[in-house]
């Protein structure tokens, strides 16, 4: 299967919000998010959401956007050196085929120019996510317990961390 990674315009709005929720509905315990109140918010809020981060996507050659993530900085006074990867997902058609890992290299690469570190949470559970994650550098530093609670039960997260002003496997200690 053909497929490019680009940053996401504000054009992409209607198949950012589709496959935004497909991840929520198919994977709740994946998101601090139901799909119910992500669609139920204002098209304003979202399209604000998507003009202050850094959207990348997975677009096939059909042009059919396969995957997202999202990278945001922290804005606080002293946390500016941090970064978050968010709302990560790929459709179940083009895991295995290292979109994924070029989508979050691509963000990797533009939090480069503006931090020192990027963060994100994972689904204990998430095994094949959780690897990935690691192939892509980051590292396991904890885990906060019961984190989401979701169709009934408690789903513990992992933090987990790449440090960008190191060379790779130099964090071995988190």
């Amino acid at each position: 299967m053909t497929w490019s990674i680009r940053r996401l315009t504000r054009h992409d709005f209607d198949a950012y919000l589709a496959i935004r929720l497909e991840a929520l509905r198919d994977y709740p315990e994946s998101y601090g998010t139901s799909a119910e109140s992500f669609a139920a918010r204002p098209r304003q809020e979202i399209e604000d959401f998507l003009s202050r981060r850094a959207v990348f996507g997975v677009v096939t050659a059909a042009n059919e956007l396969a995957g997202i993530v999202v990278y945001d900085r922290d804005q606080g006074e002293r946390e500016s050196h941090r970064g978050w990867l968010l709302q990560v997902y790929v459709k179940p058609a083009m895991r295995g085929t290292g979109a994924a890992l070029a989508m979050i290299e691509a963000a990797v690469e533009h939090a480069r120019s503006e931090v020192i570190q990027l963060h994100l949470m994972v689904g204990a559970h998430n095994a094949p996510a959780i690897r990935l994650y690691e192939k892509a550098g980051f590292k396991t530093y904890g885990t906060d317990p019961r984190c989401l609670y979701v169709n009934g039960r408690y789903v513990d997260e992992h933090m987990m961390v790449r440090f960008l002003d190191e060379a790779p496997g130099k964090n071995e200690n988190v």
